[in-house]
């Protein structure tokens, strides 16, 4: 008896499609899985016999042979479970549904009973591309798998109840679609919460309408972490599209929220700098995302940048150019996207003074620079905005509450405004934000007039300015002119965005 069922199978975020083949026939009785199986896979033969036993299903003792297709591709982890459970059901006529369009996805227990999955949402839309009716999975899982439309979703609490299903004994029943409701950062967090800092504020608002990597330098104390957790109140909504790319990589990651499985606040995810390698970019024998790609879509707020490791820094320089990270294994590669606005924050020196306006730096110039020299040059390049967080005065701090600073809200209005001038513009590519001009169309889309060349020509001679440094003044400029309105980059957009790349020369080329 021939019979076979659908599955899916995950490597990182690849989702492909798996048939299950199962052969049954006379013989000493024995329950074989071929097809590139690994031990966790060649272990759901226990998982699905005991769980058939606790269900109260008694099957043939025949000769079993279940074939994974492709059988080129590897299979790894327990999703299989439930294809080749109900691929052995149906080899035993106890399956009466046309399951031909159904996809099944989910471990089983020993007691019957199913157990959620990670990267259940990616599989779905998988299963959506391949033309699949439906899909069965874990109850648990339903309601992340519900956000996906045109696919129809089947809970699974335990295997008793998937057989009368699958007998017709009792109705098909289809899981609602799944809509959230962002929450408001600002209830927690508020610009006009942070006194003074108009510069860095400024600095924040170019970064956060253009998508820009930013880095805030100063003493402790200035508000530069502050500054740093109130970002996100100023960030534009997340669309559907970036909502279900950043709740996919949440899913293979297994850090969804059950009651409310769709990210839809932009993540803020703040890494230690003991972190490692792996810990930031992703890895693992099976590769899992690292912080980067958690924070897709969202921001990567790195504080005391130079106490990081250097090749563990050295590693983000891929990443942010790409906006995606490939890790290779073995068994595979897998590919995580990140695009991300980068948030760091530093001390000028090792006693944290150098700079300070009153304080004096006990620092040698030896230890300055072996400092600074931490973060190299090239992951340097790749920070569009830099900015020096200078300490409050008395006035600015003490001054009352009807004194209050711009609230988030009104920030936020003039961002949104920039960035819809962004999508417009970029309608109909792959392209969201003016930091992801790629350089063959940066100049069509970076129009100066002649003074704005002028000035960028002198600062190009005068600073020495890197060829990657040039090309994100100009798209740091292009976002300074969509804040202000003017489709021309003029002068004073190309002063700002200069003036946003000078610390290196005051700080590491000194």
């Amino acid at each position: 008896m021939f019979k076979k069922t659908n599955a899916i199978g995950l490597f990182g975020m690849n989702a492909f499609p798996v048939t299950v083949e199962i052969n049954k026939e006379p013989g000493i009785p024995r329950f074989d899985i071929v097809g590139l199986a690994d031990a966790s896979v060649q272990e759901s033969r226990m998982r699905i016999e005991s769980a058939l036993i606790n269900s109260g299903v008694s099957v043939d003792r025949k000769k079993r042979v279940v074939n994974l297709v492709p059988a080129s591709v590897k299979k790894s982890g327990s999703m299989y479970d439930l294809a080749i459970l109900v691929a052995v059901l149906a080899a035993d006529r106890l399956v009466k549904l046309d399951i031909s369009r159904y996809a099944f996805i989910g471990e089983t227990s020993l007691n019957g009973d199913l157990v959620s999955i990670n990267g259940a949402l990616t599989m779905v839309i998988a299963a959506r591309e391949q033309g699949m009716k439906g899909v069965f999975l874990p109850e648990q899982n339903a309601r992340e798998a519900a956000v996906v439309e045109g696919i129809d979703i089947h809970a699974v609490k335990n295997i008793a109840g998937l057989i009368r299903v699958l007998r017709e004994e009792v109705p098909l029943i289809t899981a609602t679609r799944y809509k959230s409701v962002p929450t408001d950062y600002t209830e927690q967090f508020d610009f006009s919460d942070v006194r003074g800092q108009e510069n860095a504020k400024r600095a924040i608002e170019i970064a956060a309408a253009g998508f820009h990597n930013i880095i805030m330098i100063g003493t402790p104390g200035t508000g530069k972490s502050m500054l740093a957790k109130r970002i996100p109140t100023i960030l534009p909504l997340m669309s559907f599209e970036e909502s279900l790319e950043t709740t996919s990589v949440h899913s293979v990651a297994g850090i969804l929220d059950i009651n409310n499985p769709l990210v839809v606040n932009r993540p803020f995810r703040v890494v230690s700098h003991t972190a490692s390698s792996a810990g930031l970019i992703g890895g693992g024998g099976i590769p899992q995302p690292g912080e980067i790609s958690l924070a897709h879509n969202g921001v990567l707020f790195l504080d005391e940048l130079p106490e990081f490791d250097r090749r563990t820094l050295e590693t983000l320089r891929q990443p942010l150019e790409d906006g995606v990270i490939h890790i290779s294994r073995a068994i595979g590669k897998a590919s995580y996207p990140c695009k991300i606005m980068l948030v760091a924050a530093m001390n000028p020196c090792p006693c944290e003074n150098f700079g300070h306006q009153t304080k004096k730096c006990n620092c040698t110039d030896k230890q300055i620079t072996a400092y600074l020299s931490r973060i190299s040059q090239p992951v340097l390049d790749r920070i569009d905005i830099q900015v020096e967080v200078s300490p409050v005065n008395y006035e600015e701090i003490s001054a009352n509450s009807n004194t209050k600073s711009e609230a988030s809200k009104h920030v936020r209005e003039r961002v949104e405004k920039a960035r819809l001038t962004q999508l417009n513009r970029y309608k109909g590519t792959s392209i969201r934000t003016n930091s992801e001009i790629p350089p063959g169309l940066l100049h069509d889309i970076c129009e100066m007039d002649e003074d704005a060349k002028l000035l960028l020509k002198n600062a190009f001679e005068r600073l020495g300015i890197s060829a990657r440094a040039y090309d994100r003044i100009l798209k740091v400029a292009r976002t300074v002119a969509d804040l202000s309105g003017s489709e021309l980059i003029r002068k004073p957009h190309i002063s700002s965005a200069i003036t946003y790349r000078s610390l290196d020369k005051k700080y590491w080329n000194r």
